[in-house]
């Protein structure tokens, strides 16, 4: 992000409807969350108080985007970035778990979040793989690929080493998403060698005898058949009881939710009468985006959710597809790097509430704002744009394109 923000190198200004949406789904999330706040008189703490402002950081993300619109960045910087945060993921990750011996990697925060977010940034290091043009022009070389696999490497080592399970489950989806946009680009002998190569780099990681991937797997059945024995304070087991608290939540109050402070006390006075564990208690979330964001902000706070969800979601796709047919592959890596993004927090959020932890909100925030950005200068340059700009909101600025 440090990156982006100083890479500014000319002015675009050109706003478009699709600019619009971005930015209406960013003010409606946090315009719904602020009104929950509002009501209950009570702001998300968050672990070590990090999250007292989460609700205005959309706010926030939307004001980066009209500044980036207007100077935006260079997309050497978002690659270079990219990269250069798998391989310090992979090397802090390394230190903590291989070298110290520390167990989980952590990076000083909860291990999900740190291997979700390297796991992320492994995937999107393997895009620049299918689009190496895009950084590198016609200078590719042997030494840059090595450098690009050396960024999903790392970044599948970080994840490895957190044990974050949700991760392992949805990097299989941002596989196919990606095996299929390389298939439009790459010859099928190239798919078949670098899934060859990951599948390797994945099993290689995995047969480390300092990463415990097995004992996770194992930990994960254990605990699932202990919760059919009735054993309910395992780690799966929890996690389960709070998708059922959060269920039960969602029956009491559908429309409006219980709301931010209030979900916590119904809950907790449920653990109090023993109908469900204490380690529920424990934790300011429900492990799940939507079921969190269902039971404390009701239909409108999920309405809000699928919104900064579906929408980018359906551009980032429109735009792929144009780059396609036009042949412009910086559209498409970009394009590409947004669709993973979305994706990849769909699936985090389905067992950790990602949106409610200062870096996953961070993380997903700042990619999706940087992909946005980059993917509409690219379109911009290239003329390829299928929604050509309507107004400029910097009336100042040539907005001729090259």
């Amino acid at each position: 992000m440090l990156c982006l923000l100083f890479s500014g190198r000319r002015f675009s200004g050109a706003f478009s409807v699709d600019d619009y949406l971005i930015l209406a789904v960013l003010v409606l999330f946090s315009a719904v969350w602020l009104g929950d706040v509002w009501r209950t008189g009570q702001w998300p703490v968050g672990e070590g108080r990090q999250g007292v402002w989460l609700p205005m950081w959309p706010l926030l993300a939307g004001l980066v985007l009209l500044v980036w619109r207007c100077v935006p960045p260079t997309a050497s910087a978002w690659w270079f970035g990219v990269l250069f945060g798998a391989l310090l993921a992979g090397g802090i990750a390394a230190y903590e778990s291989l070298w110290l011996g520390g167990g989980r990697a952590h990076n000083g925060m909860n291990p999900i979040p740190f291997g979700d977010l390297a796991l992320l940034l492994a995937t999107l290091s393997l895009v620049l793989l299918v689009y190496p043009r895009t950084l590198f022009g016609h200078e590719y070389s042997g030494c840059k690929r090595v450098l690009c696999v050396l960024g999903v490497f790392a970044g599948l080592l970080a994840s490895v080493l957190s044990g974050t399970r949700g991760g392992w489950v949805v990097f299989p989806v941002l596989a196919l998403i990606l095996c299929w946009a390389a298939s439009f680009m790459l010859p099928r002998k190239g798919i078949a060698v670098w899934s060859v190569l990951l599948l390797f780099s994945l099993l290689m990681i995995a047969l480390l005898p300092q990463v415990s991937v097995s004992n996770r797997v194992s930990q994960g059945v254990g605990d699932l058949e202990e919760y059919v024995d009735g054993e309910r304070d395992s780690s799966l087991g929890i996690r389960l009881e709070m998708w059922e608290a959060g269920w039960l939540l969602i029956k009491a109050k559908p429309l409006l939710g219980w709301g931010e402070g209030r979900l916590e006390v119904r809950r907790d006075e449920w653990v109090a009468e023993g109908r469900f564990t204490q380690g529920v208690s424990l934790h300011d979330q429900l492990h799940s985006d939507m079921i969190d964001t269902l039971a404390r902000r009701g239909l409108l706070g999920l309405l809000s959710l699928l919104g900064m969800y579906g929408v980018p979601l359906w551009l980032f796709w429109r735009y792929w597809r144009q780059g396609a047919k036009a042949g412009n592959s910086e559209v498409q890596a970009f394009a590409l790097c947004g669709v993973l993004t979305v994706v990849a927090f769909v699936g985090f959020g389905l067992s950790q509430s990602m949106l409610r932890d200062a870096r996953g909100l961070s993380g997903f925030l700042g990619l999706l704002v940087a992909c946005w950005c980059l993917l509409k200068q690219a379109a911009e340059c290239q003329g390829d744009a299928g929604l050509r700009p309507s107004a400029s909101l910097c009336p100042w600025v040539n907005t001729t394109y090259e």
